[in-house]
């Protein structure tokens, strides 16, 4: 009796578990409800998932760094400056770098510790 209960119980907690947005998701629409005009910010966050989806179907098939910089290319093109979008990109992919070889020695919370120490240092 004790084991039908704890597995329906066990069911009906997991179903309303999968049923929530994923945690991005959730951000990006708490972010669009602050703005000042949620209804652009809809627009412009169904625009970008647009772009992905197709440089995520023309990067088919690639991994590793080939599909990273496939997907840089596919969705630079698609922006309003390319060059200036690839500028960007290359630019936060310098600085990833960077902060990896820093912190390439650590594990756990030493290496989430360091990793957010470098990127505060961007910051300031």
């Amino acid at each position: 009796m004790f084991k039908t209960i704890f597995a329906a119980l066990l069911l009906a907690a997991s179903t309303t578990l999968l049923a929530q947005a994923p945690q991005g998701e959730r951000r990006l629409e708490q972010r669009c409800a602050k703005a000042k005009d949620p209804k652009l910010c809809e627009e412009r966050r169904a625009k970008v998932k647009s772009a992905q989806a197709k440089a995520r179907q023309a990067c088919e098939g690639k991994k590793g760094p080939e599909h990273r910089d496939c997907m840089q290319a596919q969705m630079c093109a698609q922006a309003k400056d390319p060059a200036r979008c690839n500028t960007q990109a290359k630019e936060r992919q310098a600085r990833r770098e960077k902060i990896r070889e820093a912190c390439k020695d650590k594990r756990g919370d030493d290496r989430r510790a360091c990793v957010r120490q470098h990127i505060g240092e961007r910051k300031k």
